[in-house]
Formats: C-alpha cells, sequence, structure tokens
C-alpha cells in the first residue's frame, strides 16, 4: 500500500536529500535547534527557497523559534525512507561505470550497489570491489533474484533503449541514466537522465555570464 504524499515540485523533491544530509551535519555538531538563515548560510540556498520547500509538509517550525533538528532529522528520514534500504543494480561497468562501483555510496547507507552486469563479464561472475558482476545475458533473472528497482545505466548509448526494453515487464521501478540519448520507457519505470557533458556546458556557461 502506498503512503499519501504530498504533491511537491520536482525542485523541493530534488533538494530534500540534501536538507537530509545537512541537518545530519549540525545534529553531529550538536545543534539542538536552527534558523531557516543558518541552513541557507550552510547549504548556500536562498532562506526564503527553504522556507518554501518546508511549506509543502505543513508547520515544520516555529516563528521566533525556527527548526527543532532532531525533530526535522527524523521528520525527513521518514520521508526520504532511510530505515529501507534501496538495492541498486549497475549496468555496464566501463570507466564510469567502475568508478560507481569503487564509490558505491559510501557516504549513504541507504542506497548500495548490490550487483552490476556488463556484456564482458563472464557467465558465471566475477567479483569487482565486492560486488558480483554478471554477464548481459542472465540480468533478467538476477535482478529478480537480487529484488532490484532500481538500476543505473553506464552503458554504451546505442545499448541504452535496448537494454531499456528488455526491463519492461520486470519488477524495476527507475533508472538513472548517465547516457546521453533520451529513453523511452512506460509508465511504470521512471527515468532521470543526467547527461554529463550539458550539466558542465551549463556551468560554463554560467561562470562566464557570472549567472
Amino acid at each position: 500500500m502506498k503512503r499519501d504524499v504530498p504533491r511537491i515540485p520536482q525542485a523541493t523533491m530534488k533538494r530534500l536529500p540534501l536538507y537530509y544530509r545537512f541537518l545530519q551535519s549540525f545534529h553531529n555538531a550538536e545543534h539542538k535547534r536552527i534558523s531557516s538563515q543558518q541552513l541557507s548560510e550552510a547549504m548556500k540556498i536562498d532562506s526564503a527557497t527553504i522556507r518554501r520547500d518546508f511549506s509543502h509538509f505543513g508547520a515544520l517550525g516555529k516563528k521566533g523559534y525556527g527548526y527543532d533538528v532532531p525533530h526535522l532529522l527524523e521528520f525527513f528520514r521518514k520521508t526520504l525512507d532511510q530505515d529501507e534500504a534501496a538495492k541498486v543494480a549497475l549496468i555496464g561497468v566501463g570507466s564510469l561505470g567502475t568508478a560507481f562501483v569503487k564509490y558505491n555510496f559510501q557516504k549513504n547507507h541507504n542506497t548500495r550497489i548490490v550487483v552490476a552486469f556488463d556484456t564482458k563479464a563472464p557467465l558465471e561472475g566475477t567479483i569487482i570491489s565486492d560486488i558480483p558482476v554478471f554477464h548481459s545475458s542472465v540480468m533478467l533473472e538476477k535482478l529478480k533474484e537480487y529484488g532490484i528497482e532500481l538500476v543505473i545505466f553506464t552503458l554504451p548509448s546505442r545499448s541504452a533503449q535496448e537494454v531499456a526494453n528488455l526491463l519492461v515487464g520486470s519488477d524495476v521501478k527507475g533508472i538513472l541514466n548517465f547516457t546521453p540519448v533520451p529513453i523511452s520507457t512506460p509508465e511504470e519505470i521512471r527515468v532521470h537522465t543526467i547527461d554529463l557533458s550539458v550539466e558542465l556546458q551549463t556551468l560554463i556557461y554560467m561562470i562566464r555570464n557570472d549567472i
């Protein structure tokens, strides 16, 4: 059964993990309460934006008091389902994929890459940085075996749509796509694409135009 959650803007959703991370830092520094201005200065986000983001979830703070750090940390922990581990599969163990395998979300104990796939891996599998890597031909059965709902695409662009098509009908609910090509999937599979070259070009433009 799905939880009832408020409908919030996508930009706000993307900031929620950041709020949680910074609140953890305040909590580790033994701060009992903070203001939106303090959070703003730490995160480099306008305080009005923070208050607007928080307003989507009701009264999280008190005027003249600010925000109770333990309470807010607990709220975002539950909102982000930090108690439920997310097992992730990596598809494509090239240069970028290998970097992901070695990093493996070390600072996020809630998210882990537990299995990977590559066309050059042996059918029986091998181990890279403590992660089993199997040949792509056994991908579907292994995704089911490991209970995977989220996958990361770091495979060649030419193969992205073909592999996405294979995932239709599986238990996969989301794809984090690092290929520079758009992927078409049914509604039940969400795709979030991160094109590193576009992100870099955007940053260069902002720097050169002092934005």
